[in-house]
Parts: C-alpha cells; sequence; structure tokens
C-alpha cells in the first residue's frame, strides 16, 4: 500500500482497512456492485453502472452471455487448471484485462493506482483510460502491472503526439484506440441525478444535488481533498493551461474523432502493437486489420454510446469470421462471471477486457475491492473449468459451447 499511501489524501488511509474488511464479504461482482451503492454519491453509481439512453444494450450485453451454454466434458478429473493466457506477448496469469474506466479516481481517491496496482499482485495486465486522474509515472513507479494505454485524441494531434511519447518512456506495452466515441452517447442517467452540475464549478448549480453527496460522508470527504487530482486530467497537457479538466472532455471528443485515416499517424507515434477498441461488424474489423493493427477488442462501449447496438458477445462471431487468424482478438461487455469470460475464449476470443466488474470493486473498497473482484473471477475461472473437464484455457473451443443458431 505505499505507493498509495504516498499519493491520496490522508484520510483515505484511515479508512482502507475498514473498507478491504468490508468487500471480503462480497461472494460475486453483484455483491460488490451494492457495496458500491452504498457508498458512493447516485452520480457516481450512475456513471459506472449506466448506460445510453434506454440502456437496452446494456442489459442485452449481459444476456447475450446467458444464451451461450456449455457442454462439459464429464468423468473427468481435473485436479489443476492453467489459466495463462500471452495475449499481445504479454504472459498473463489470468485471461482477462482491467479495462479502461476515466475518471477512476472520482470512483475513490487511490483511482487508477489502486486498480494497477491490484492487477499487478494478481500478474494481469491494467489498461489506464485517457482521461485518468494519475500519470503515466506514477503507475509505472506504483505498479508491476503490465501496462495498456487507452487513447482517446483529446487536444489534437501534437498532444496526443507528447502524450504517447510519455506513456512509452514509462513502459506502457500496448496503445488501445478507441474507435467508438464519434460524439458522446446520451446518458439519461446522468442528466437524472445532476453530474454535469456536479462537476462544475457553479455552487449555485450544484445545489439542487447535493443531498445525494451529504449522505455519503466518507466519500465526500475524500473527495473534496482530492478533486483538483480527480477533476484533471494528469496525461493530456494542452500547451499554455495544463491538465484537460474533466468539464472540458466532452467538447474535447467532438472536436477529435478518430478516423482510420489517423491510425497511419498514430502508427508512426507508437513503436508498440496497436489495438483497436470498439469494433462491432465485420466490416470494421477487415479495415483495421488492413490498416495493420495488432488486435481488436469486440466493444460497444460497454452499451454507454449507441443505444440497441448489437451486443458484444453475438457481435464476437462475425468479427471473428471476419478475420480468422489474422490478429488477436479480445472482448468486452456485460462480463460479471468466469463463467462469461470462459465462454468468450471457447467462442474464439484471446482474453476479455473487464470494466464495471472491477469498478464497483474500485468504487467499494479501493485497492482491496478490485483485488476481490479480481479473485472472485478467478476463483469462478478455475471452478468453471474443473466443471468442465478441461485441465487449461489454452484447451477450450467452440466444442465447449452451444452458440444460438440466431446469432
Amino acid at each position: 500500500m505505499e505507493a498509495v499511501r504516498e499519493s491520496v489524501p490522508p484520510f483515505f488511509v484511515v479508512c482502507v482497512n475498514f473498507e478491504a474488511l468490508n468487500v471480503q464479504s462480497a461472494v460475486n461482482i453483484e455483491d460488490l456492485r451494492t457495496l458500491a451503492q452504498r457508498r458512493i454519491p447516485r452520480a457516481v453509481f450512475d456513471y459506472i453502472d449506466g448506460g445510453a439512453e434506454g440502456e437496452v444494450t446494456l442489459r442485452e450485453n449481459r444476456r447475450a452471455w446467458e444464451e451461450v451454454f456449455f457442454r462439459p466434458r464429464n468423468a473427468v478429473a481435473t485436479p489443476r487448471c492453467d489459466t495463462r493466457v500471452s495475449v499481445l506477448g504479454c504472459d498473463l496469469a489470468l485471461p482477462f484485462i482491467l479495462a479502461p474506466l476515466g475518471s477512476s479516481r472520482m470512483f475513490h481517491p487511490a483511482g487508477e493506482l489502486a486498480a494497477a496496482k491490484a492487477a499487478g499482485e494478481a500478474g494481469i495486465a491494467y489498461t489506464l483510460s485517457t482521461f485518468s486522474g494519475y500519470s503515466f509515472e506514477a503507475l509505472a513507479a506504483g505498479s508491476t502491472a503490465a501496462l495498456w494505454y487507452q487513447l482517446y485524441l483529446a487536444g489534437g494531434r501534437e498532444v496526443v503526439e507528447a502524450t504517447l511519447q510519455r506513456a512509452w518512456k514509462s513502459k506502457f506495452k500496448a496503445l488501445a484506440v478507441t474507435i467508438d466515441t464519434n460524439g458522446p452517447g446520451m446518458r439519461e442517467r446522468d442528466f437524472r441525478n445532476g453530474a454535469p452540475q456536479l462537476m462544475g464549478k457553479s455552487l449555485f448549480a450544484m445545489l439542487p444535488f447535493t443531498s445525494q453527496v451529504i449522505v455519503r460522508p466518507k466519500w465526500a470527504a475524500g473527495f473534496i481533498m482530492d478533486r483538483k487530482n480527480a477533476m484533471n486530467y494528469a496525461n493530456v497537457l494542452i500547451p499554455g493551461k495544463g491538465p484537460l479538466p474533466a468539464m472540458d472532455v466532452q467538447s474535447s471528443l467532438r472536436d477529435c474523432v478518430v478516423t482510420w485515416a489517423d491510425l497511419q499517424w498514430i502508427r508512426q507515434a507508437w513503436p508498440g502493437p496497436i489495438l483497436v477498441k470498439g469494433v462491432i461488424t465485420g466490416d470494421d474489423a477487415r479495415r483495421a486489420v488492413d490498416a495493420g493493427v495488432s488486435g481488436l477488442i469486440v466493444s460497444n462501449h460497454g452499451g454507454r454510446q449507441l443505444d440497441t447496438c448489437c451486443p458484444s458477445a453475438r457481435a464476437l462471431p462475425e468479427v471473428l469470421e471476419a478475420v480468422g487468424s489474422r490478429t488477436e482478438v479480445l472482448v468486452d461487455g456485460g462480463i460479471r462471471r468466469g463463467a462469461d469470460i470462459v465462454k468468450a475464449i471457447c467462442v474464439g476470443a484471446k482474453a476479455v477486457l473487464i470494466g464495471r466488474a472491477y469498478g464497483y470493486g474500485l468504487a467499494a473498497g479501493g485497492q482491496a475491492g478490485v483485488a476481490r473482484a479480481i479473485a472472485i473471477l478467478k476463483t469462478d475461472i478455475e471452478r468453471t473449468l474443473v466443471l468442465l473437464g478441461c485441465a487449461s484455457i489454452r484447451q477450450l473451443d467452440g466444442s465447449f459451447v452451444r452458440i444460438p443458431k440466431s446469432w
């Protein structure tokens, strides 16, 4: 915990042990969700939990995994299960990676640093969002995880090129370029709970929504002491202005939409492997591979952008068919159990990314909460492999699952 203690308010350090005890009671990810809901204000919880418009895609992302059924090999003894995988040259102890979660420092003062530390201790990779309250350098110094960086073009090309130089110098291994933010999604919960007002500077505008903060005094104390760091993004340095403030994110995304043409100069600026995140069709998958990327992440942004978009699980077979063995394919969206992860790999994904699953843990208990989320999924995966009669993640294939014919 030393690196975290150096970077977060003293009040938070006093509370760490109590939170660690609390999250150990969680049996599954839904339990962590409940604990997070009790600890943080409604606006922050809905930022993690919510989706776009009617939240159809948000719900369908989860339900789609439930439509995939296992075909176990019974009467098979599997005393040990090998959960190791290699993704883009990164050897991982488990077949999942912590996905980028913007503004994680708003969930908990330890934020991205706590998540990266928990990932490192578990032997998996962590993906840092462009909109992070912790710097590349802080994560590199404070975590042993394999570090990836998720890229928006916030600030324009010159700012991005300087950002990528810093990330590479800080030993980040891979770059995930998000392509599904042609504009901000319509997240209706945010407007109902006052998220824009609470993130702004006007105290008068905040007043109607402050009751949700008052009833979460522990969270409020930590956030008030850490607000400057949480609400400014340390890795997006605007010339003459400094770190990009959270209130400018929406306009920055509108002004800096990623296009296929941008991949050319991004490849020149980044020496390591590049993944495209936000692929949901075979057409985009082929185009990304033709552009020279090293990997694809099948994703609909967790149902937070275009509602009624195809669930990630249902899009995965189309993407795999489109690219074959030309590149590594990962998937995210709706994953709450280790069984979901095993299903994704059976269908053909190399590994998965999890977002909300560890976000709930972070909000509930900082680093201990993230570690608990990882431990829950690890136990799930091992148990599922035993019950399937499969000794290794690398032995999984389509014969272990039944995919609906309607897909």
